[in-house]
């Protein structure tokens, strides 16, 4: 059996270089990637030239604007540098097709049994290498038995355990020991001590490229993290200055502790760490799932044209696809369907449904509706299907007795009717432009309900008697209040004007006092607490009107909405 080998890749100027690569050349001098931590703008990524600045990953902003004036910012996107290091995971494929994520800047793959493909361990990491420069990507490898150490030299080799501490900052010594600190202060240097009495500050020299990638043999993991500082364990950076403090620099430090004594007093996190590193607890490489894709092709002997040519390509395809996602357990929820003609132009329709489903019957009247809109000009030589969106589907099994399952299969047919109406008006109309209402609990008219889409969401549990019912009768239609032209007393006045037309009160039922949510600021509601009344007109209408007894707002009559 082939000795473990696990290879790490840290992409140090990820965020900087991808902004880089989609600029296309755009930006020649320093680039800075910022994000907010703490309401602070912090540099996350920086490229060649920043560096060469003297800035550094985590300073602030305002600091690299001070060091650096034509220093370029750009914002940092998440998303996008997640879906880069994505398909840099495809790309690392070509070494093995064991690849996970580590964290938001690297690569780790197991190249157990890969490694003799390419020549030598040298030899890979040689091509990947190649590769990330030809992608314009800096990167750092290691390659060690296991993913801690793999990691750790990676990121950490050739670093000094330098301590957080040195006898230049007199402030943080003991008193005893700054006479010590004064005696070094003379070997400082002339461009040193020119600086210091006005002169010109002295140049910042970048620090030396690390190495590309570093390589420990089989069975040479100790030799190889002891001289690294304890950082490199993958440790919080708490416990790395507590360990700092106590003079443990190097990780060949602790590994000549007794692990008990660690364990109490820096938690059994430290002592797994070292014992994942050192390959005494496992810490297998995962790698990230490949998604599901779902797409049939039909190849045509000669260029088609009609109708019934489509359904007939139709019929061949989508028994096949439907077959593909029974057997993962999967239903389609968008599909494309493409039509490339024989003169190199492809046409394309969409098709939504309103639930998941891989019943060839039903989808097909609905791509048979969308096929209007293909133009097939010269012929169409190809035929392809693609589900765009997939989800699962689980079987459903009545239970109970005989009346039982009857009742639970009249509801299942019955919503499965309705799902097929939407999708039959969904692909006519786009399927956000069909909604449905759902209850909600508010104490404000207009707040009652809540506009879905009917295909993302469910009916109301129990139909419509789970629909709270308000304490006063309320309205068929409702629209927002509109100003009505009556004396501005509380009183119901007998006579009013709204919409250009006056009116005569024939009667009138209330006041319901409705108040604002005082914990919201709502426009709509500047007008105070209301009384709303039930107004019968002599024309036979029955309007709801309401007093508004003045907030932010003049107080008056308006009218809400309109009874049956």
């Amino acid at each position: 059996m082939p000795h473990r080998r696990i290879l790490s890749l840290w992409f140090p100027r990820l965020g900087a270089e991808r902004i880089m690569r989609a600029e296309r050349g755009g930006i020649a001098g320093p680039l800075a990637v910022a994000g907010e931590v703490s309401n602070t703008q912090v540099i996350s990524a920086l490229n060649t030239a920043a560096s060469a600045e003297g800035l550094q990953p985590g300073q602030p902003l305002r600091d690299a604007h001070a060091m650096c004036a034509g220093l370029v910012v750009r914002p940092r996107n998440r998303a996008a540098e997640a879906v880069f290091l994505a398909a840099l995971r495809r790309w690392a494929g070509k070494f093995s097709p064991w690849v996970a994520a580590a964290g938001e800047d690297g690569l780790t793959i197991d190249l157990t049994g890969c490694a003799h493909l390419f020549g030598s361990e040298a030899a890979l990491m040689a091509a990947a290498g190649q590769d990330c420069a030809e992608m314009g990507l800096s990167v750092q490898m290691g390659l060690a038995d296991t993913l801690g150490a793999a990691w750790a030299l990676a990121r950490y080799a050739g670093e000094d355990a330098a301590p957080d501490r040195s006898g230049d900052a007199i402030d943080q010594e003991a008193r005893a020991t700054r006479s010590r600190a004064q005696k070094r202060r003379p070997r400082q240097s002339a461009e040193r001590r020119h600086c210091t009495r006005g002169g010109a500050a002295p140049q910042l020299q970048a620090p030396p490229p690390p190495e590309a990638g570093r390589i420990a043999e089989p069975g040479q993991a100790y030799g190889a993290l002891g001289p690294l500082p304890v950082a490199a364990l993958r440790l919080d950076g708490a416990t790395v200055a507590q360990l700092n403090r106590l003079g443990l620099r190097r990780i060949g430090d602790l590994l000549g502790q007794p692990r008990a004594g660690l364990a109490r007093r820096f938690g059994r996190g430290l002592v797994l760490r070292l014992d994942q590193a050192m390959g005494s607890a496992p810490e297998p490489v995962s790698p990230a799932r490949s998604p599901d894709h779902f797409a049939v092709r039909l190849t045509l002997p000669e260029p088609i044209g009609l109708m019934e040519d489509l359904l007939a390509g139709i019929d061949r395809m989508l028994p096949r696809l439907c077959a593909r996602l029974e057997a993962r357990g999967k239903g389609a929820r968008v599909l494309r369907l493409e039509a490339h003609r024989c003169d190199q132009e492809m046409e394309a329709v969409t098709l939504g449904l309103a639930r998941a489903s891989r019943e060839p019957d039903r989808i097909r009247p609905l791509l048979e509706m969308k096929l209007e809109q293909i133009d097939a000009g010269y012929g169409i030589d190809m035929l392809r299907l693609e589900v765009l969106q997939a989800e699962a589907i689980h079987a459903r099994t009545p239970a109970g007795h005989m009346q039982a399952g009857a009742a639970a299969r009249a509801r299942q047919e019955d919503g499965a009717a309705l799902e097929d109406l939407i999708g039959r008006l969904g692909a006519r109309l786009g399927l956000e432009a069909i909604t449905r209402y759902h209850p909600a609990a508010s104490h404000i008219p207009e707040k009652t309900f809540t506009v879905q889409a009917a295909a993302w969401s469910e009916p109301a549990a129990g139909g419509t008697g789970d629909w709270p019912v308000p304490p006063r009768p309320r309205p068929l239609l409702l629209w927002r209040p509109e100003l009505v032209t009556a004396p501005e007393r509380p009183e119901v006045p007998e006579r009013f004007r709204w919409r250009a037309r006056d009116w005569e009160l024939a009667g009138a039922e209330g006041p319901e006092r409705i108040a604002p949510e005082w914990w919201l600021e709502d426009p709509e509601w500047r007008s105070g607490v209301r009384d709303y009344w039930v107004v019968a007109t002599r024309s036979g209408e029955r309007l709801w009107l309401f007093f508004a007894h003045g907030g932010a707002l003049s107080p008056g009559w308006f009218c809400h909405g309109s009874f049956a």
